[in-house]
């Protein structure tokens, strides 16, 4: 039977670590799904969904085992539809481990065939997040190191 994973995010952008994160997982798994899901929490995107799907479906695009898909529904649901057996999720910290840690439960719950896999994120992307990203290309800062693609 296929291993097949998903990695969900908002990925507002998506980053190096993202990427690392990904290209690992297929050392794990056979698919890996990027799932870029609309957050509730986050009200409005920096970066359209659809210029970010472009971006990372050509970063990926030599590689057939590594597929996209936008979903606005829980994350354990779309797993369900989609045959995926695991979540795959980065942990950069302490505070990533709880945040993610409860997710993971809920997600446990809501499918119980679900089971998420947690990667430590290489030492080189431990302080890229998303959020600083953004905030350092509003005003017009560098973020080509931390980003797989051009803005």
């Amino acid at each position: 039977m296929k291993k097949i994973a998903i990695f969900p995010g908002s990925f507002d952008p998506f980053t190096r670590g993202h990427e690392d994160i990904v290209l690992r997982g297929l050392k794990i798994f056979d698919e890996i799904i990027i799932g870029i899901g609309y957050n509730s929490s986050k009200h409005d995107r920096y970066f359209e969904i659809e210029w970010m799907v472009n971006k990372i479906e050509k970063i990926f695009e030599k590689n057939d085992r590594i597929k996209t898909l936008v979903y606005n529904e829980l994350t354990a649901e779309v797993a369900k539809k989609i045959d995926a057996k695991y979540l795959l999720r980065g942990l950069r910290n302490t505070t990533d481990f709880e945040y993610e840690n409860s997710i993971s439960q809920v997600n446990r719950y809501l499918n119980q065939e679900l089971e998420t896999v947690f990667l430590i994120t290489s030492p080189e992307y431990a302080a890229v997040n998303s959020s600083i990203i953004r905030e350092v290309h509003k005003y017009d800062g560098d973020v080509s190191d931390f980003l797989p693609y051009e803005l």
